[in-house]
């Protein structure tokens, strides 16, 4: 849904890069206005060095929160934490944020972080404070040079409004399509376009370096040579962190577990494989199902920044937010596993029968819903395939079929265990297909051929690989039986930690 267009007031920001010297004053002035600690920052200033020796200069570009009308952190954020206000001004409220990390996940410009001191995000507001008391933001009321300008762009007499509608401006990223509200005067390409110019050898800059401190840090600049024809080198520019780390990792693959763990029982109920009283329907995969349900519930709370918040998820629930929507299926899968399992350990056929036709839709919707929530993330390409959702289905019956298959060498009957070791194999197959199919296939942009690459042939190539070729393993399930399990199971981790990971390590700075 987009945002208003007749709202009477709409604030936004010119950034005259032509002005600008690089003096980092308004970063400056930005933390002591709103008490910014030391490691993270509401505006910067980037350079990048253009041209070749002895024919080079230094180009500027400040960046910060782009104020979109579309914002696709306020989209994200499951309590409203993140919210646009009535005068355009896209703001938060620390009170309600759980520091969930979705609005860091789904912004394209890595405007949002989480602040160390109270764990909970934090952006460019446009000093809204000064703003309500008729005062200018601090970055405006320090530039030197007058190359920050902020104005009702809806007043057609403010400079800002008259700039915009009649000189050459840009935005950042208007390929997302989330209708910022700051606008780039003079600023050359190779600073609006994160991977337009190349890292300096060494992770030397100008004034900094940018060393590798930990498995999700994200490095600034094109990793190789620059993607436009110019030479362009990057001299500063702030590093930033993927905002989801091992976790969600973790999660996606104890959720597909939790989905399959009763699907695939009844999946083999409606194949006449097992019959309504088999142990392995009865209590064997809902008390599979539900074990890594707690699992999958323990590890979404754990990552929070304010876990203890998390009932706002459901009190305060925003429902364009994948987040909740996603809770909220998950909560409705778990209370039907335990009507499932309430009524067959009281041998009412009935009941599972009801409840089953309940269950095989929440199952898939709970391994599913991950997709949306992951295209949520606007800025992170590799997510955006229209083929997730089918694959997290498919990696559900990998992930059920091999945690059942040891329950029915156990408890039979047989064809129980040929089914379950038939659906590992099938699925299985239809995995490796899948992840090669996404590796192989032309990526439409630049960034999601980087996060393919770093998938495959960079940092997280060492956990892709080898999960993919334990997976292709298991496709001899029918013949290696339950060899097959830690093979599916453990190769399936290896392959959610890399594409996971591999999504947030391209820089959108």
């Amino acid at each position: 849904m987009s945002a208003p267009d007749d709202i009477l007031q709409r604030w936004a920001k010119v950034l005259d890069q032509d002005k600008c010297i690089g003096c980092h004053a308004c970063t400056t002035a930005c933390k002591s206005e709103n008490e910014v600690p030391l490691g993270v920052t509401r505006t910067y200033v980037k350079s990048v060095e253009v041209g070749i020796f002895p024919q080079v200069r230094r180009a500027f570009q400040v960046t910060r929160c782009n104020q979109c009308a579309d914002a696709p952190c306020v989209a994200a954020c499951p309590t409203q934490a993140m919210y646009r206000r009535e005068d355009g001004i896209v703001d938060f409220d620390k009170s309600v944020c759980i520091g969930c990390k979705a609005c860091i996940a789904a912004c394209p410009y890595d405007a949002i972080f989480i602040n160390p001191e109270d764990n909970s995000a934090e952006k460019c507001n446009l000093c809204a404070h000064r703003l309500e008391v008729g005062l200018e933001p601090a970055c405006v009321t320090v530039c030197p040079t007058g190359a920050i300008l902020v104005g009702d762009l809806n007043d057609p007499a403010s400079k800002v409004a008259e700039i915009v509608h009649r000189e050459a401006v840009t935005v950042r990223r208007p390929e997302k399509g989330t209708r910022p509200g700051v606008f780039y005067k003079g600023a050359h390409q190779a600073t609006l376009d994160p991977l337009a110019a190349r890292r300096p050898d060494g992770g030397l800059y100008a004034w900094a370096s940018q060393g590798q401190t930990g498995p999700g840090h994200v490095a600034a600049g094109h990793p190789g040579q620059p993607s436009s024809s110019a030479a362009a080198l990057l001299s500063y520019d702030i590093p930033h962190h993927a905002p989801w780390g091992w976790r969600v990792s973790l999660y996606t693959w104890t959720k597909g577990l939790a989905a399959g763990g009763l699907l695939v029982p009844l999946i083999l109920l409606l194949a006449g494989r097992i019959p309504w009283a088999s142990p392995l329907g009865r209590w064997a995969g809902p008390g599979l199902a539900l074990v890594f349900l707690a699992a999958t519930g323990v590890l979404l709370i754990w990552d929070l920044r304010h876990p203890k918040r998390f009932y706002l998820i459901f009190t305060r629930h925003h429902w364009r937010s994948w987040l909740v929507r996603g809770s909220f299926i998950i909560g409705a899968y778990g209370a039907a596993v335990v009507g499932y399992l309430a009524g067959s350990l009281a041998g009412s056929v009935a009941t599972q029968q009801v409840t089953a036709a309940f269950l095989i839709p929440l199952a898939l919707a709970t391994a599913c819903y991950t997709a949306y929530l992951f295209a949520q993330a606007k800025a992170r390409d590799l997510w955006q395939s229209p083929l997730l959702a089918a694959h997290l289905a498919v990696q559900a019956v990998l992930a059920g079929a091999a945690g059942l298959l040891p329950f029915a060498l156990w408890l039979g009957p047989r064809p129980a265990v040929t089914g379950a070791e038939a659906l590992l194999a099938a699925a299985a197959a239809a995995h490796v297909l899948l992840a090669c199919g996404e590796i192989s296939v032309a990526h439409p942009t630049e960034h999601a051929h980087l996060a393919a690459a770093a998938m495959t042939r960079g940092r997280y190539a060492r956990f892709f690989w080898p999960g993919l070729a334990a997976v292709a393993v298991s496709v001899a399930a029918p013949w290696i039986g339950v060899a097959a399990v830690p093979l599916a199971v453990g190769g399936l981790l290896a392959h959610e930690h890399a594409y996971v990971q591999a999504g947030q390590s391209v820089p959108l700075s």
